[in-house]
């Protein structure tokens, strides 16, 4: 019981260490789920090694709730959930692969249940049994690679940026018949929000739209936002434009290009987006070496999921060199004892 109780106190510190040196990090995900399963499994150990009721019951209110979770989103749950909200999204939004995500991943993960009761492994000769194996390890891979992204996406909405700063960067989303739309609208909201508390608490920072002119577009999105916030009381001398960026990756470059001509490196500045696009917009901030945090709007809870899928699909794009390292070697040495099996059986 005290080994375990120490490998919990080293994980908690560490995932301290990590998350308050830097919350943009997927690491910090990793490390949290290390010690949820740590504790998880302490509190059993405790409870279950005692003659104490109450320490019998403090072990199983943690397992009870882990078995609850896991029972209410099990596969099958889970997929019909996806499929439901999938139809949901495409009622209410337009028609679009992009917005089908939460629909093609339900039918999916109900083919996987069905594919799981059938275990075709059973009709499959003896040599295929690796690459079986290597295919349930790949998904086993992304999976664990989820969940972090997921517990470290959870833990950055904790973020909370000091009243000090110089610059808010309003992150472009796109524009409706030259018009500012409801999602992009929202960051905008939260970060004149931002301003007005900061302004009352110490001085008003300058509100940095950025974002540049569609090819459907007859304006740049950052001087559509910009007006949008002057008629919301904003001073006009208190905001600047970026024209120029058509991805989140320029809005960071190009807003640091900006802030740097300005107060010349030394400034704090947070960024505002949609707290489903928080995460990642953080870590292109990190990219781009801006210091600065994210604070994020909410978005409607039916569209979060479909959100949440482009937004990891995103990031295993940004990290695809890691992964494809992980797979190719985790198929190779699948497809390599494939043969051994083949040529020596």
């Amino acid at each position: 019981m005290v080994i375990i109780g120490i490998i919990t106190l080293i994980l908690f510190f560490s995932f301290l260490a990590f998350y308050l040196t830097d919350p943009r990090r997927m690491i910090n995900g990793f490390l949290f789920n290390l010690l949820f399963c740590s504790f998880l499994i302490f509190c059993l150990y405790l409870g279950f090694s005692s003659d104490i009721m109450i320490f019998r019951l403090f072990a199983l209110i943690p397992l009870s709730a882990f078995l609850l979770f896991i029972s209410t989103f099990g596969l099958f749950t889970l997929g019909i959930g996806l499929f439901l909200n999938g139809r949901i999204l495409m009622k209410k939004e337009s028609r679009r692969i992009s917005n089908s995500l939460t629909l093609i991943l339900g039918v999916f993960l109900l083919l996987l249940f069905i594919f799981r009761m059938v275990n075709p492994e059973r009709f499959l000769p003896f040599y295929f049994e690796p690459l079986y194996a290597g295919a349930y390890l790949i998904v086993v891979y992304f999976f664990l690679h989820l969940t972090n992204f997921l517990t470290a996406y959870f833990l950055y909405q904790f973020n909370k940026p000091k009243y000090n700063q110089d610059f808010i960067i309003v992150l472009g989303s796109g524009l409706i018949n030259d018009k500012v739309p409801p999602l992009l609208a929202s960051r905008i909201n939260k970060a004149i929000d931002f301003y007005g508390k900061q302004a009352a608490a110490t001085f008003p920072p300058i509100i940095l739209f950025s974002g540049g002119q569609g090819p459907d577009e007859n304006l740049p999105e950052a001087e559509a936002m910009q007006k949008y916030a002057v008629e919301k009381g904003i001073p006009s001398e208190h905001t600047l434009t970026e024209t120029r960026s058509v991805n989140t990756l320029q809005n960071m470059l190009y807003s640091k290009q900006i802030m740097d001509s300005i107060k010349v490196g030394k400034y704090n500045s947070i960024f505002t987006t949609n707290n489903f696009h928080l995460f990642r917009a953080s870590l292109y901030a990190k990219i781009a070496g801006l210091k600065s945090q994210g604070i994020g709007s909410k978005t409607a809870f039916y569209y979060w999921p479909n959100a949440m899928i482009r937004e990891y699909i995103a990031i295993i794009v940004m990290q695809r060199k890691r992964h494809t390292v992980v797979v190719g070697t985790i198929l190779g040495v699948s497809i390599l004892l494939s043969l051994l099996l083949v040529l020596f059986y």
